[in-house]
């Protein structure tokens, strides 16, 4: 006896309804093939991506056009073409860096096309995008920026409160 895997109706606007209100909050898509994957190393992929709050998953091209339809990352409709997984992302470069992550130790996951801003990306674009630090990192960085002047300030101060302090007890 043969199942029918296909989605229904009311299924399929459920998918397109869940894949777009992800799209709405997104910053970034990124399509890649995963033709020759094993199983167990895509639920690897999507427990990283998971971690990140990356949206993560292989989707009906047809439908996921449809979700697309009408937004910035429209562009991106043409490319999807054959077995693809899909990961949304609103960080922007979240999506990017788990593909990218998950690329360098599996050759089989091949970046096809990604999206951020509105702007289409090849796959070149995309590892661009992955090589660029995260907001957290980002963040990190500038407070640690605007905290060496003061801690600078501060050093400076206690120096010369230490060279007068000798002078004060004679």
């Amino acid at each position: 006896m043969e199942e029918d895997l296909s989605l229904n109706l009311q299924e399929k606007q459920a998918v397109v309804a869940e894949v777009s209100a992800q799209v709405a909050k997104a910053q970034t898509i990124v399509l890649a093939e995963y033709r020759g994957i094993k199983v167990g190393d895509i639920t690897i992929l999507r427990a990283n991506a998971r971690k990140t709050g990356v949206y993560f998953h292989v989707l009906k091209n047809t439908l996921a056009r449809r979700a697309v339809q009408g937004t910035s990352f429209e562009s991106l409709a043409d490319q999807m073409v054959g077995p693809l997984v899909y990961s949304i992302s609103a960080d922007a470069v979240a999506a990017a860096k788990v593909v990218q992550e998950f690329a360098k130790t599996n050759d089989k996951l091949v970046v096809k096309a990604g999206s951020f801003n509105g702007r289409l990306l090849d796959a070149a674009g995309v590892n661009a995008l992955a090589s660029i630090p995260s907001r957290e990192v980002l963040l990190a960085q500038i407070c640690g920026l605007l905290q060496s002047p003061v801690s600078g300030l501060a050093r400076v101060l206690s120096a010369i409160a230490e060279q007068k302090q000798p002078a004060l007890a004679d």
